[in-house]
């Protein structure tokens, strides 16, 4: 069955790439695919991406590069995250940069050493709240604003071990669908009331972890909430950057493609001070059409 949805979805990769090249002229050298990440649990040495580099290779006639995480995750690592090296290199004006896609993630650099991991669930619980009252998602936060916190359901938020770990971590749906959904089902009071408890614990962690740093670059989905950017700001004297809307939303697409060219020419794109590898690797499968 896997097997078949990563055909499907390859198949799916495959005409968007084709639709995007209908509009430019550019040549194009290698695609850099991060894939879809079904199952992350590196702690069993177990990731994996759907999104095969062979057809994506056959299909579009350009050299493709995927499978970015299971070098590092053989080498110890939690495979993730992985652009730190890219915001490092592309962005180092910035004392950090943080990502609100599906899952809140920070880069950020100490005694210039670079410090990576994810701090939090984002819009995966907030997505699926907004669904529950009948929206894909909970535009500029206009619902959680309604909202009232519940502070026993904050309290089982903020519980899990996970936030009190200090060294390399990464969080996967498996956290979601594990614990957080059971919980936010369980619960009684309104989705209103847990969309914005769910910011009330998004906006505190990411808070936590902001501290000591001046300015930080925000990008991902989650910069379009404007409540939980009010919230965050609320809590922290860090000063948050927005860029314009298409780093917003692409800065993660523009990293890949970096990390595909560091793997074509064979430098490391992966580090061990973020993923708590053994050592450093330049990680990525290259499929030749």
């Amino acid at each position: 069955m896997l097997c078949q949805v990563e055909i499907e979805f390859s198949i799916l990769m495959d005409q968007c790439v084709n639709k995007f090249f209908e509009n430019t002229t550019k040549k194009t050298h290698y695609i850099a695919s991060h894939g879809h990440t079904v199952f992350h649990q590196p702690e069993k040495g177990l990731t994996k991406q759907i999104g095969s580099g062979s057809i994506l290779a056959a299909k579009t006639g350009i050299n493709s590069i995927c499978d970015f995480r299971t070098t590092d995750v053989a080498l110890g690592g939690q495979g993730a995250p992985l652009v730190p090296i890219g915001d490092k290199l592309l962005f180092s004006e910035y004392d950090g940069c943080l990502n609100l896609g599906g899952i809140s993630n920070i880069s950020k650099q100490i005694n210039n050493i670079s410090i990576a991991y994810d701090i939090s669930l984002c819009n995966i619980p907030l997505n699926f709240l907004a669904e529950q009252s009948g929206f894909k998602y909970d535009n500029e936060g206009a619902l959680a604003k309604k909202g009232k916190v519940n502070s026993e359901l904050l309290l089982a938020l903020n519980k899990p071990d996970y936030f009190l770990k200090s060294d390399a971590k990464s969080i996967g749906f498996e956290l979601f669908t594990e614990y957080y959904k059971p919980l936010l089902e369980c619960s009684t009071i309104t989705n209103i009331d847990k969309l914005r408890t769910m910011c009330e614990h998004i906006a505190t962690q990411i808070a936590q972890n902001l501290k000591g740093l001046n300015k930080v670059l925000v990008t991902g989905g989650g910069a379009k909430n404007s409540y939980l950017l009010e919230l965050i700001k609320e809590k922290t004297d860090t000063q948050i950057i927005i860029p314009d809307e298409q780093l917003i939303d692409f800065k993660e697409a523009l990293i890949f493609a970096f990390l595909g060219y560091l793997r074509v020419h064979e430098y490391n794109n992966c580090m061990k001070s973020v993923t708590g590898a053994s050592k450093n690797s330049c990680g990525g499968a290259i499929f030749i059409k």
